[in-house]
């Protein structure tokens, strides 16, 4: 068996990269109490207020039973609200209540600080092309990994 170098494997370096965007979205977020998930889910629905649980998962890369989950939480907290669909019950779609719009207005610029420390090491210039390639990676990843 040849002895690899964990560092030349760009799994090991993207898990590791994400430990380290979690810890600082966390430390940065810490005192609103939400998850880089909770996060994801409560913009994707500012964004696109009725949006189905189904496309809610879709949107920000997660599977649909754990996408429940954390709207049963953000729920619970008073933040989210789910209804049925007028045109199928079995559909529910999501909005925020005042209180879910005003933690996401209020843990924003916490929440933007720790995109800027992820970012810091690269030179401003290449930030807009890390950007790319990070997109071109998900873009076109297999979608049985999805």
């Amino acid at each position: 068996m040849p002895t690899l170098d964990l560092n030349s494997l760009p799994g090991h370096d993207i898990r590791r990269l994400h430990q380290i965007a979690v810890a600082l979205f966390m430390a940065e977020t810490e005192p609103f109490g939400v998850t880089p998930v909770q996060y994801a889910a409560l913009q994707a629905v500012q964004n696109s207020p009725g949006l189905d649980q189904r496309t809610l998962a879709r949107t920000i890369g997660f599977d649909t039973s754990t996408i429940a989950g954390v709207i049963d939480r953000l729920e619970a907290r008073g933040l989210m609200l789910r209804s049925a669909s007028a045109q199928d019950r079995r559909v529910r779609l999501l909005t925020l209540t005042e209180a879910g719009q005003q933690l996401l207005a209020d843990v924003t610029p916490s929440m933007l600080r720790a995109q800027e420390r992820i970012l810091a090491p690269l030179p401003t210039q290449e930030r807009g092309e890390f950007m790319r390639m990070l997109a071109v990676l998900i873009a076109n990843a297999v979608d049985d990994a999805v």
